[in-house]
Formats: C-alpha cells, sequence, structure tokens
C-alpha cells in the first residue's frame, strides 16, 4: 500500500471527511484492520484564508508547497490538496515535490465524463466558481461549466466561510443551495459539482433529484485506487 500526503485543514472540518472517507474505503477494500497509509500536514486555515482575501496567492502557495515538501520527506507516495479553492495553486505546489499530485478536478471531470454528463452547474467558493483555474480542468474535458449569477454565487460563497468552515449546518442554507440549483437546472445543466470539500456536509442526494457530484468522495476514491494499484 502507497502512502497518500495529504495537505489538510483548509477547513479541518473537511479535512475530517478525508480521513474517514479514505480509511473506510480502505477497510471495506482489504478487510479486517486495515487502515490507510497517510501522512498529514494540516495548516492554520485563517492564515491561508487571510491570503486568499488579499489575493496573495503566491505566499499562500509557497506555504503549500513548503508542507508538501515535508510531506514526500517523511515518506509521502503522492498528494492531495484537500480542498477544492487551494488546487488554483496546484502547479506552484507540484514544483516543490517530485511524487505525484493527484488533482481534485481532473478525477471530477473523469467521473463526470465517464457519466455522460456535457453541462454542468459548479458550486464552490467565489474563488472556484469565477476563476478558470478549476472551470478549465473540466471544460478541457469536452464539458460546459455553469455558475450561479453574482447574488447566488455571493450567498453560496457566504455560507461556505461563515458557516461550513465552522462546522454549522443550517436548513435554511440548504434551501438557498437548493435554489441556485434549479436556478442552473433552467440553464440546462445535467448535474452539479460540489465543489466545496465542505457542501457535502450541507448538501446530500437526498435533498435533490439533481445528481451531485462529490468532490470529496471522489478525490477520496482516487486516492485509494492509487494507493493500492500495485498491493
Amino acid at each position: 500500500m502507497k502512502t497518500i500526503g495529504m495537505l489538510g485543514g483548509m477547513s479541518w472540518e473537511s479535512t475530517a471527511l478525508y480521513y474517514r472517507s479514505i480509511n473506510e474505503l480502505v477497510r471495506q477494500q482489504l478487510g479486517g484492520l486495515h487502515s490507510a497509509k497517510i501522512v498529514l500536514h494540516s495548516v492554520d486555515f485563517e492564515e491561508i484564508e487571510t491570503l486568499q482575501r488579499a489575493g496573495d496567492w503566491q505566499r499562500a502557495g509557497e506555504i503549500l508547497g513548503e508542507a508538501a515538501r515535508g510531506l514526500e520527506l517523511v515518506g509521502a507516495d503522492f498528494l492531495l490538496i484537500c480542498t477544492n479553492t487551494m488546487h488554483l495553486v496546484a502547479a506552484q505546489v507540484s514544483e516543490y515535490i517530485q511524487i505525484p499530485l493527484l488533482h481534485l478536478a481532473d478525477a471530477t471531470a473523469t467521473r463526470l465524463r465517464d457519466a455522460g454528463v456535457t453541462k454542468v452547474g459548479l458550486l464552490g467558493t467565489a474563488y472556484t466558481m469565477e476563476q478558470v483555474f478549476y472551470k478549465e480542468r473540466i471544460e478541457a474535458a469536452g464539458i460546459e461549466v455553469i455558475v450561479p449569477d453574482k447574488a447566488g454565487r455571493d450567498e453560496v460563497n457566504r455560507i461556505i466561510f461563515t458557516e461550513l468552515c465552522l462546522g454549522v449546518v443550517n436548513d435554511d442554507s440548504r434551501e438557498i443551495y437548493l435554489q441556485q440549483i434549479e436556478q442552473m437546472r433552467s440553464a440546462g445543466v445535467q448535474a452539479v459539482i460540489e465543489g466545496c470539500t465542505e457542501i457535502t456536509m450541507l448538501l446530500q442526494p437526498q435533498h435533490t433529484d439533481m445528481p451531485l457530484f462529490d468532490t470529496t468522495a471522489i478525490h477520496a476514491e482516487e486516492a485509494v485506487r492509487l494507493a493500492l494499484v500495485g498491493g
């Protein structure tokens, strides 16, 4: 079994979901008392979020790159950045390491393509919805990406940072997300990407008949697949 390197803490709520999902998948596949081999670097999200708001992605990338190098030095065979938004600096992080970085958007694009989706809605932080670093990876697979309007993006983003990152799950906020999904449905989307690792805390398949692509689950499943290749 390969050792999974995890860059987490952005937020720790979603990192906890990653940790549980990866270990449960390994136990399901190998049985007994098996669990995943993981090395984790969990950052102080306040520091990273401050850099996000300031637009200082260079410094944020340096912090994650240095952490990634540390994970490689202690035995990680490949790396996960356990957040959608910080894939904005994925290329920069890769410059610090020799091991592969398993890109979340690429894994998601593969699942969408395999499911026959050609037009997808995207919910995530404002950075993920508004910048190209994420959408272009999905579009490269021949899939059109639709996001909410400006007011909708603001609400989706607000709920992530003021509620979900703090572990708060609010029924009224779920209704806001469902309204955004319905608006994107009217634009012809066939599925919706839960493009922030905390969104799965709020929105589950039982809440909507729109197919949801849970990026946390997808990333975790791909990590386990890679970790178990070759036994």
